[in-house]
């Protein structure tokens, strides 16, 4: 009998933990608008998880068990969005297939570019990387290029700093 109990307690346990709520906040997401939360919204969802979203703080809750969670971490950059998470076992490690090396132009897809707001976000991480001198995002753009002489790491770093992934064509 000892035996049988000590089993069931130790499936309840393991049970109980894998199925345990697993909660993480991203801080600086690019959160400018509705469409920006819903873009979100839409990817940690479909990932299992939901999402808190605040716009005024650039910051999301993602909530669901360990691997909804993981998986929203996955789906999050590839929605086009970046956000820096306060758990380091838990966060978006993805850089996008940018290597550290200098180049004269990027092709990047991926990043979220709903609005204006979108556009500038862009535009701001374009000026924050040495080197880089301008780019062709635009509205609703499904591809976009950065051209000048910059490290190609390095301008991905900038667009996570200002809350949007991109991926290298």
């Amino acid at each position: 009998m000892k035996t049988l109990l000590l089993i069931l307690l130790a499936f309840s346990t393991t049970t109980f933990s894998i199925n345990a709520e697993t909660k993480i906040t991203l801080s600086g997401v690019h959160l400018c608008c509705k469409g920006c939360v819903n873009g979100v919204t839409k990817a940690v969802n479909k990932a299992g998880a939901s999402a808190t979203c605040d716009a005024k703080t650039a910051s999301v809750v993602i909530t669901g068990d360990q691997a909804s969670v993981k998986k929203a971490l996955t789906g999050v950059p590839k929605a086009g969005y970046y956000g820096k998470s306060d758990n380091k076992d838990l966060a978006i490690d993805c850089q996008g297939g940018a290597k550290d090396e200098k180049v004269k132009s990027l092709t990047l897809g991926g990043t979220h570019l709903c609005c204006g707001k979108c556009i500038k976000a862009v535009a701001k991480a374009v000026d924050e990387t040495a080197g880089a001198s301008a780019h062709t995002a635009k509205k609703g753009s499904k591809t976009f290029e950065v051209t000048g002489d910059f490290n190609a790491a390095a301008f991905i770093s900038a667009l996570h700093a200002n809350g949007l992934h991109a991926f290298v064509k």
